[in-house]
């Protein structure tokens, strides 16, 4: 500081004590040298004469400063009444973050990015926002929950799967269906699946099949609905997806790719990730509400990788191979796929034989692969050539199974880190176990 212009201004205020705006440079001077107290006292002095704002929001720093936080709040409160300026919002979050108000303070950041977006904060970002590489890119989106659908389907729309079907009769259908004998044996309504297996095998089919098979509602949510890069906003959005199941139950709640979700936490570094996992923990157990009648399904490619947590009684208790369609199941995806194409006299027997290891996925790209061969053909004269057998089984030697990489994957998890017998399945349909 300047002492030397502070001396001049204070003698010259001696014989000028009611000059406001010598006064106002003096109590700059003053805040600058960090002696706040001084700075308070002639700002008091101004206030009383001429409250502008910019002699408030002085006042509002140095009482700041000193950790006079309801005097600067009050100041605030009035100021930003008026103008919502960023220069007034961020010492209002400051103030919040230092009294640990951290859900006022996040409001209060977003509502400066709001007004403008290229407001930037380096302690605000390290602190209320969760590192976008903590995110896969495909979880950050603007995609909307699926909420509270009816689905169309039921059982009679899935082909095959008959195990996975009687897993789900056990445990969802046959509950809801005899209701008064589950009480009385003091069983809850509810609980949860994990269904996993090879991507493209019918998981979210199945789920949505069993909501329609209980005209249950249902919620079909993937990851990106629920992560959020504002701290404490992913716990807040799992906290709102399981409320509205349980204002509207009987209802199905899926979750894709679950051990996005649901991760082991001795593999995460980050508080943000371990938080989300016990939020969700707690929703599952209805430790502050009533769980009865909500249905979760959960599917992953990965089990290996979710916390064991999950596993425990009255959370995922019950786990399903989704193995990839038998023959009964890929003749029926190929008649839906083929479904109002124009086709001529196909052999669905002769597909399903020879699509051994596809996925329904697979199916449908190999029926398109066919469809594009046929559209080149149709060019030429624009009338649409129908799809043969032949068409088709052409396609299946331009593709892989893509269930194979999955499989030698899950073999080796399923050889040696198996000590509970939870992927034996795996090893039964590669005929490695009886």
């Amino acid at each position: 500081m300047d002492n030397t212009l502070l001396e001049s201004l204070l003698k010259a205020l001696e014989f000028s004590p009611e000059n406001i705006e010598l006064r106002f440079q003096i109590a700059k001077l003053y805040s600058d040298a960090l002696n706040y107290e001084e700075a308070e006292k002639h700002l008091l002095f101004i206030l009383d004469k001429q409250p502008t704002e910019a002699h408030k929001f002085l006042l509002a720093e140095c009482y700041f400063k000193q950790k006079k936080y309801n005097l600067t709040e009050v100041i605030l409160e009035e100021l930003i009444e008026n103008n919502e300026a960023t220069t007034y919002l961020e010492l209002q979050c400051f103030c919040y973050i230092d009294q640990d108000q951290k859900e006022d303070a996040l409001a209060t950041y977003q509502r400066i990015l709001e007004i403008d977006k290229s407001f930037r904060n380096d302690e605000f970002e390290n602190l209320f926002r969760i590192p976008v590489e903590d995110f896969d890119d495909d979880f950050i989106d603007e995609d909307g929950i699926s909420f509270l659908r009816k689905p169309d389907i039921n059982f009679k729309n899935v082909g095959g799967m008959e195990k996975v079907k009687e897993e789900i009769d056990l445990k969802i259908i046959k509950p809801l269906l005899h209701k008064d004998l589950y009480k009385a044996y003091g069983k809850k309504i509810g609980g949860g699946i994990l269904l996993y297996g090879p991507p493209g095998c019918g998981k979210t089919h199945i789920a949505r099949a069993t909501a329609g098979e209980i005209n249950a509602n249902f919620i079909n949510i993937g990851i990106n609905d629920i992560l959020d890069m504002w701290m404490g906003s992913s716990e807040k959005n799992l906290h709102e997806i399981f409320e509205t199941a349980r204002a509207n139950t009987p209802c199905v709640i899926f979750i894709d790719e679950i051990d996005a979700l649901g991760a082991n936490r001795n593999d995460i570094n980050k508080t943000a990730g371990r938080t989300v996992i016990n939020q969700f923990l707690s929703e599952l157990d209805g430790i502050d509400s009533d769980n009865d009648g909500i249905l979760v399904l959960g599917a992953t490619n990965a089990p290996w990788y979710i916390d064991p947590a999950f596993r425990r009684p009255g959370r995922f208790d019950r786990i399903i191979f989704v193995a990839p369609p038998d023959e009964i199941a890929r003749e029926e995806i190929f008649k839906i796929e083929l479904k109002e194409k124009p086709t001529d006299n196909i052999k669905f027997q002769d597909l399903a034989k020879k699509s051994k290891e596809f996925s329904g996925a697979d199916i449908k790209a190999s029926v398109d692969i066919a469809i594009e061969q046929k559209l080149l053909e149709s060019f030429k004269d624009g009338i649409p050539k129908p799809l043969t057998t032949k068409d088709i089984l052409k396609a299946f030697g331009k593709m892989k199974a893509s269930t194979r990489e999955w499989f030698n994957s899950a073999k080796n998890y399923a050889l040696y880190s198996n000590d509970s017998g939870l992927y034996d399945d795996i090893l039964v349909y590669l005929k490695i176990k009886k």
